[in-house]
């Protein structure tokens, strides 16, 4: 099974103009807060059951101590996202996941371009998803099972249960790199936000061009940095 394959998986589509309308909603609020608890330091070197099922263990208990950040009433938000982002930062792979959110764009790039881009989608992603530490309302984590998705791939099931709403399925897809796993895709109700990101980036590259898309995520990242006191 190609990488390529495990990214189209889900392939849901959100218009470019409902971008806003995304990063305020209620799921992409308790997923961005869900993102923010996983670290890449699984176990290596065991067989594929054995690796999936120390993989499931120390997700959980990174998550369990991520949670008592979010949980500590007496630490201020700023802090909380402080505190937070060296996850985030340490569990994707964000050159992967820049890289597949232009598709066939990524190769008439330059390599100045695709550190350009690469840099600041990761700093538009860790801001977006920051943004939402506020969010978090005593959500619950369950984990479901983990499934291999071919040599290097696995894919985790997970479940947000909230008070008074239904419970929503989210899913991680992770490839092994070097020492240990890394995120190169998550989906939330079946929605995958490389997919959507990608057709809306496509659009952009389509109709307007590159640098109107860089355009747009320098002016957002810098709006969701201000709003975190950034800048």
């Amino acid at each position: 099974m190609s990488l390529y394959h495990h990214k189209i998986k889900m392939s849901n589509r959100i218009p470019l103009r409902e971008l806003e309308n995304l990063r305020h909603s209620p799921s992409i609020g308790v997923f961005a807060v869900t993102i923010l608890l996983l670290t890449a330091t699984f176990t290596i070197g065991l067989a594929p059951a054995r690796a999936q099922s120390n993989a499931k263990e120390t997700t959980q208990e990174f998550i369990n101590q991520a949670l008592q950040i979010l949980r500590d009433k007496q630490k201020p938000v700023v802090e909380k996202r402080r505190e937070l982002k060296p996850l985030m930062e340490s569990c994707f792979d964000s050159t992967e996941m820049a890289r597949s959110t232009l598709g066939y764009h990524w190769r008439s790039l330059a390599p100045d371009q695709r550190a350009s881009f690469t840099r600041l989608f990761t700093a538009f992603i860790e801001a977006a998803y920051l943004d939402k530490v506020q969010d978090y309302a005593g959500q619950q984590v369950l984990f479901g099972q983990s499934r291999p998705l071919g040599e290097g791939y696995v894919e985790v099931d997970t479940t947000i249960v909230q008070a008074g709403n239904n419970p929503i399925p989210v899913t991680y897809l992770l490839e092994q790199l070097g020492g240990g796993w890394k995120i190169y895709d998550v989906t939330v109700d079946n929605i995958s936000i490389i997919e959507n990101y990608r057709n809306q980036f496509n659009r952009v590259i389509n109709e307007q061009g590159f640098p109107k898309l860089m355009a747009d995520l320098r002016a957002k990242q810098q709006q969701l940095g201000s709003e975190l006191g950034e800048g």
